[in-house]
């Protein structure tokens, strides 16, 4: 009974997506490629690929190389801010991408058409609530909800009350996915029955067996609890730095660092703003890199949301979701009883 009770309250989002379950993948650079999303979609929830700085013939290789491990829908995740975000968006258009997700701020003028026109289906992030409305009336087909619990660029606002703050107003309007924090199933239940169309988790695939992050990276998530999940600090108001939460390691002092060097930089007017900006997103891109890729768990970046202490194996991505739904489906039927 309350299986079919989950299948219900997963329908929308399941229509939406056109999957099995509603569960999304965050999109994780370096980690959310062609195998974890193919091996997500696979199976049964939405695989999205992390675009982050790829060109668009990277892209074009990552989204081909996708589609040949699987024959299920998954989608693309596009940072707002990348100079070539019109080819990124042409290449997903060829590609015939059913599902584009727009992060890091508001759509550039244009971009919501070009996505639209070409038939795809549109997901957008709405940090607060004036945000979320501004987005359903450009035309966005769905909103993720993120808190700050998350990993990776931070809002300010918790999942909690971010989702009692948007669903009641939004839910009727469009599917509106959670995230933030979730790992168990339990937290699924609840989220779907305040009328979330479906989840969105990060934190607690990069330890599948099929993400490709280096074994010491998987090791650091297994061997850490929630309180080692810290958000970057801002050191220089001048320099509009979005909190990154991340586990603590050498690599995070030296984040301020670079924040000094930069702020140095700028006060003798070597660089200007959007330069100063822009040395500080490759300062993520490249520690983030030598983290998942080469193993570098001191210099590099461990982004982690704060749901890394209920990562405690390695284990299939089938698995994982298998759990998930079970624990829902046992928490909705406590509920009935």
């Amino acid at each position: 009974m309350t299986n079919a009770k989950l299948t219900s309250l997963m329908a929308r989002g399941v229509d939406f997506l056109g999957c099995e379950t509603a569960i999304l993948c965050g999109a994780m650079s370096w980690v959310s490629e062609r195998h974890l999303v193919s091996a997500i979609s696979n199976a049964g929830g939405f695989g999205v690929i992390a675009c982050g700085a790829m060109t668009p013939e990277l892209l074009d290789t990552e989204i081909a190389a996708t589609k040949a491990l699987t024959s299920k829908p998954f989608g693309v995740n596009l940072i707002t801010m990348h100079p070539q975000l019109f080819d990124l968006i042409d290449v997903c258009a060829r590609h015939d991408v059913g599902h584009v997700v727009l992060a890091g701020g508001l759509p550039p003028k244009g971009s919501i058409e070009a996505i639209k026109q070409k038939g795809a289906k549109l997901i957008c992030f709405a940090p607060a609530l004036a945000l979320a409305k501004k987005l359903w009336r450009s035309g966005v087909d769905a909103l993720v909800v993120e808190g700050m619990e998350a990993g990776g660029h931070i809002g300010p606002v918790s999942t909690s009350v971010l989702a009692q703050e948007i669903l009641p107003e939004m839910a009727e309007q469009l599917p509106v996915f959670v995230a933030g924090g979730i790992a168990r199933g339990e937290a699924i239940a609840a989220y779907l029955e305040m009328g979330a169309a479906g989840v969105q988790l990060g934190t607690r695939f990069v330890c599948a067996t099929e993400s490709i992050a280096h074994p010491l990276f998987k090791k650091a998530f297994l061997r850490a609890s929630a309180r080692d999940a810290v958000a970057s600090v801002q050191i220089d108001p001048r320099l509009p730095v979005i909190p990154v939460r991340a586990l603590k390691n050498p690599g995070t002092e030296n984040f301020t660092a670079k924040q000094r060097e930069v702020a140095n930089l700028l006060d003798s007017g070597a660089v200007d703003m959007m330069e100063a900006q822009l040395q500080i997103e490759h300062y993520w891109a490249g520690a983030l890199r030598r983290a998942v890729i080469d193993g570098d768990v001191e210099g590099g970046s461990l982004m982690a949301g704060q749901s890394v202490g209920m990562v405690t194996k390695e284990e299939p991505v089938t698995e994982i979701i298998a759990t998930l739904m079970k624990e829902a489906a046992t928490a909705l039927e406590r509920r009935a009883a």
